[in-house]
């Protein structure tokens, strides 16, 4: 059974419609099973752009700024975690900085996650080609963890 999730975010609502299925998750595995679920973040620019006139050139952020925004995406999930918590979840952060699907694979096999739970855009044609999808490319590199992929179709009208 699902003892160690990996919950990836990205700060949207779109992005948090796995949460409320997790919690699900959570509520009919406690108190039998200590359930932990690894909220994480990936920080995917690492630069900025300069604008002046019709010049224009990217910037690399600083460590010091790098580390701001990565306590920032921290803060944000501990507070996103509030509600898992109150499940009964034990619940992680953890915030690193690269290519989005890379990281998140990295993550799970980092904390031997047994599943990982996301939400998708549900895009499908063109808009799937122009906009790629993080979660598909984790469906199709995690071999060894099952992935879970909630739909936010709704949430989205909703949002």
């Amino acid at each position: 059974m699902y003892q160690n999730i990996l919950l990836p975010l990205d700060g949207s609502k779109i992005g948090e419609a796995a949460i409320p299925v997790i919690e699900d998750l959570v509520t009919k595995l406690r108190p039998e099973l200590k359930v932990t679920v690894t909220l994480f973040g990936v920080v995917t620019t690492t630069t900025y752009w300069v604008v002046a006139g019709e010049a224009s050139a990217p910037v690399q952020y600083t460590e010091k700024e790098l580390e701001q925004i990565k306590n920032k995406v921290n803060d944000y999930l501990v507070k996103t975690g509030e509600g898992l918590k109150s499940k009964g979840a034990i619940v992680n952060t953890m915030v690193k900085v690269g290519n989005a699907a890379t990281e998140i694979i990295k993550a799970a096999t980092d904390i031997k996650a047994d599943l990982i739970a996301m939400s998708t855009h549900g895009r499908s044609g063109i808009s799937r080609l122009a906009f790629g999808s993080v979660t598909d490319r984790v469906l199709r590199q995690a071999r060894e963890v099952p992935v879970l992929m909630v739909r936010a179709k709704e949430v989205a009208k909703n949002a």
